[in-house]
């Protein structure tokens, strides 16, 4: 977590950019990715320059001038500063390429610099140098991107915005991947998904004094284990070019310096992948659809509706045993088009869907106030019954504010229950969690809407016999008549 000092100089940076002109949020958080992406480029070569000289081998800079270091031009005045970086670096990041660090050319393709002043330059430059001190002396990488990206409150254009932390880290909770997994986000955004990921595996691969301290060191992983987790194991795609660079910028500051993330539409043709992940973890665009020309020629549903290719998409992608935590619109569970129903179906019979929870409209507030719910299932087995859970709180006011209330939750309660749900098998439809069995969904033409399914207890209410209303309502008006004749004397 981060302090009170950190907090105030993040909020300062945005302000800055803010009031310098770049107000759309995801514009800004591109240009201040940059500058620290800048700046960890040179971190990086100084410790590879110290690695080098403590083994007695030669070392290659990626700089070949010194004047393209972060330490050597934010020493330059303002305008001076702001015509280097733009006319000097950047072109020079763009060109960046080969081998171990084919990963920054990677991430500057295609990148503009829009910061389009001297003053807003220095004063972003400053506030990065001053997180920097604050970062050695804890390892705060991740979660100052994390309070960045925190700062988003708007949606892209094409209905894609980011997952709140704490339903990430539910899903995460409730999938459970595991060292060896081989994890997916076919629609990645910024990355959230596959960070938890490996956050939750090192937290399980760490020793229990350090987890306690919140140090999620991994110090179970041997050497050959750790490249593995780094490099094999966290695969992302994303069509949108301003949400890669931003991805990539995520699990960078967490430590993975060669993401497998790419600019891909998982939809298109140009995308033929499948049984291939252990893992899926995804929150895939709302709204918007694609050209059926452009369809990918392994779908059967017949839609142009992204949030149901995407469904179809996963399956697709998931191997045998393989299990998906999915964000869906509520149209998807009880949609009646026929593509709504095949999509269910296909879930239901080519795969054991163990859950449904259903989340209140507020929690994608202030991007969106659609109701949402979290499919879970594994590919590959039929389904027997399906565990729902009417979810209403998730510790935070459910209105544009989202201001914390961590006592209206029921996150905890979602977890302790799933876990326990073969055991227990709650089948009382008046309570939040239930069971209900295959045959019934079937005959109810797959529908999985949450509604659909949970009796809701009514208090009788008893009525005076009309003869006694009739009395009160005279008595009444009699009362407002004497009262009339007061005033009139």
């Amino acid at each position: 977590m981060l302090d009170a000092e950190l907090k105030s100089k993040i909020n300062l940076l945005w302000n800055k950019f803010w009031s310098g002109g770049i107000s759309n949020p995801l514009n800004a958080i591109e240009q201040m990715s940059y500058l620290i992406f800048m700046k960890r480029l040179e971190d990086d070569d100084v410790s590879r320059e110290q690695n080098a000289k403590l083994l007695g081998q030669e070392f290659n800079s990626l700089f070949p001038k010194n004047e393209l270091k972060w330490s050597v031009w934010t020493e330059y005045p303002g305008n001076q500063m702001l015509e280097h970086v733009r006319d000097v670096v950047f072109p020079f990041l763009r060109k960046l390429n080969g081998g171990e660090n084919s990963i920054y050319s990677k991430y500057m393709k295609n990148a503009s610099f829009a910061i389009p002043t001297a003053s807003l330059l220095a004063e972003a430059v400053k506030i990065i140098n001053d997180m920097h001190i604050k970062e050695q002396n804890r390892d705060t990488k991740g979660d100052i991107y994390e309070y960045l990206l925190g700062q988003l409150s708007t949606a892209g254009k094409n209905g894609q915005f980011r997952t709140p932390r704490h339903i990430i880290k539910m899903m995460t909770e409730l999938l459970d991947p595991k060292y060896g997994d081989k994890i997916c986000d076919p629609a990645c955004g910024t990355a959230g998904f596959l960070v938890s990921a490996f956050e939750h595996i090192l937290k399980n691969n760490t020793s229990a004094d350090l987890v306690k301290e919140g140090n999620y060191a991994g110090d179970k992983l041997n050497d050959n284990q750790w490249r593995i987790l780094r490099d094999e194991t966290l695969y992302g795609y994303d069509f949108d070019d301003v949400m890669l660079k931003i991805s990539l910028m995520n699990l960078m500051m967490h430590g993975i310096n060669n993401p497998n993330v790419e600019q891909k539409n998982t939809l298109s043709k140009r995308f033929d992948e499948s049984n291939c992940y252990e893992v899926i973890l995804a929150n895939p665009p709302f709204k918007g659809s694609i050209d059926e020309s452009d369809i990918g020629e392994n779908f059967r549903t017949k839609t142009k509706k992204t949030e149901l290719l995407f469904l179809e998409l996963i399956y697709n992608l998931l191997n045998n045993s393989g299990r998906c935590a999915v964000i869906v619109p509520d149209g998807v569970l009880f949609g009646n088009s026929k593509a709504h129903t095949n999509i269910r179906q296909l879930l239901l019979e080519k795969c054991r869907l163990d859950a449904v929870i259903s989340m209140p409209s507020g929690v994608f507030k202030p991007y969106a106030g659609v109701s949402t719910a979290i499919m879970y299932f594994t590919k590959g087995e039929s389904t027997k019954d399906v565990w729902f859970y009417d979810m209403q709180a998730d510790g935070f006011s459910l209105d544009d504010k989202r201001t914390s209330q961590p006592e209206k939750n029921d996150i905890p309660d979602i977890l302790s229950k799933f876990k326990n749900r073969l055991k227990e098998r709650p089948v009382d439809r008046r309570g939040e969690a239930f069971f209900v069995p295959f045959e019934e969904i079937k005959g109810n033409n797959y529908d999985l809407s949450i509604s659909k399914y949970k009796e809701i207890e009514y208090e009788e209410v008893k009525y005076d016999k009309p003869e006694v209303i009739k009395k009160k309502i005279l008595d009444y008006e009699n009362k407002i008549i004497e009262a009339l004749k007061d005033l009139e004397v």
